[in-house]
């Protein structure tokens, strides 16, 4: 008989951070911008960045507040809304691109900070490095919780940032999302290192500050939830004109979209075809804050998708690769390569401890497989990815390996002829 011992480990005490360790000031005008350049230029250490949309709300992604904090010094909450002398704020925008950001999720928010002229020149992302890490969760919360034993208030994360005053508790909130990035970082630096995945986070953090100019995503109103069961082109094309009605509208009035009359209302409009404007004010799924004080914009709308010729198509043609999830049926040398390539991947996500997605994106994937080059080498593979904007470690880990997947998938199509 042996003897069994059972291993009891401790566990982490949390302690709540409900307000920053940092004094925040909140920056609105002249005064206030020129008193944060001055501490913001004294300071030589990356600045801690963040920024505040009001998704739900408010057309369009806009920055309604930029959170700068200067390490050991103090954390700025800056009001891009209010009016600021030309010079101060081109100042801002020059420190804030030159300077390095340590940020949590980039990809959240560069694009609002770029429409307001920041653009990133080095990055530091927590996020993205706990991700490489290969970290379970990566909320600002839980690596929060997982290297600094601190947990975060989080319960204003969703309010609308473009009131105005911003409230007290709100600034509070914004703050703490900057007061511990610096903290962060240095652990994601040390864990990067230490697991000898410094230098891939290097690629990805250059990677994040390469701007991505993608096209605009055409019908757009497909996009509708509840679509699905709509079925022919006259009821689509209802659809697309009370779509377009509302894009409109929200543009006009700076409204979220949703917020006027949701997806579902607009679903809900076409399946019941009313026939006249009263009709369809007294549908009860027809809802929305803007149902009933725009119903004529919406019966505008409508009608012009009832009396139209130029209907929609039932499907819209496809300009690239083939929905891969039609592969088995329709592609199945192409489904075969994917298989193949997923297996590469899951094992290297395996021995990386890094997610599947960031090995490489499964776009990328699914190309090279549908159309793998011509000539199946390290080479051709290796450019093929570079021209899918892989990085270089990602090609180092990648291309021989898939040489050889695809090369092996290639013979057994040969052999099966």
């Amino acid at each position: 008989m042996t003897d069994e011992t059972t291993e009891v480990v401790a566990e982490v005490q949390v302690t709540p951070l409900t307000a920053s360790r940092l004094p925040y000031h909140l920056v609105e005008n002249d005064d206030g911008l020129s008193e944060a350049l001055t501490v913001i230029q004294s300071s030589t250490e990356p600045l801690a960045l963040d920024a505040e949309r009001a998704s739900g709300f408010r057309y369009g992604q806009r920055a309604y507040l930029i959170q700068v904090g200067v390490a050991g010094k103090a954390i700025y909450l800056i009001d891009p809304v209010a009016q600021y002398e030309n010079a101060l704020w081109a100042k801002l925008i020059e420190i804030l691109s030159a300077r390095p950001w340590i940020i949590h999720a980039a990809s959240q928010d560069i694009p609002c900070l770029a429409e307001l002229g920041i653009k990133p020149s080095k990055i530091l992302d927590t996020e993205l490095g706990s991700r490489i890490l290969g970290l379970p969760r990566v909320s600002l919360g839980t690596i929060t919780e997982h290297y600094l034993a601190l947990k975060l208030a989080k319960e204003h994360s969703a309010v609308d940032w473009s009131e105005r005053p911003l409230r007290k508790e709100w600034l509070e909130y914004a703050a703490l999302d900057v007061d511990v990035l610096h903290e962060l970082w240095n652990y994601v630096e040390a864990d990067l290192v230490s697991n000898n995945k410094y230098d891939i986070a290097t690629e990805e953090f250059e990677f994040l500050t390469i701007p991505q100019n993608k096209a605009p995503k055409l019908d757009r109103w497909r996009s509708i939830t509840g679509l699905h069961e709509i079925k022919d082109a006259r009821s689509l094309t209802i659809a697309k004109h009370m779509w377009e009605a509302r894009e409109q509208l929200a543009m006009d009035r700076d409204y979220a979209p949703g917020r006027l009359i949701p997806d579902a209302a607009i679903v809900a409009a076409v399946k019941a075809l009313p026939k006249s404007k009263s009709e369809l004010s007294s549908l009860r799924s027809f809802t929305g804050k803007a149902s009933r004080t725009f119903l004529d914009t919406w019966w505008d709308a409508y009608t012009r998708g009832t009396s139209t010729k130029d209907l929609v198509e039932l499907r819209i043609k496809s300009t690239g690769i083939p929905n891969h999830r039609n592969w088995p049926q329709k592609f199945p040398e192409a489904n075969a390569r994917l298989v193949a390539a997923k297996a590469v991947i899951s094992e290297l996500s395996t021995n990386m401890n890094m997610p599947p997605e960031n090995i490489l994106s499964p776009d990328t994937m699914r190309a090279i497989c549908f159309e793998p080059p011509t000539e199946l080498t390290v080479s051709s593979v290796s450019d093929f990815l570079r021209a899918k904007q892989a990085r270089t470690w990602q090609i180092e880990a990648i291309a021989k390996r898939f040489v050889e997947a695809l090369a092996i998938t290639t013979v057994a199509e040969t052999s099966s002829e």
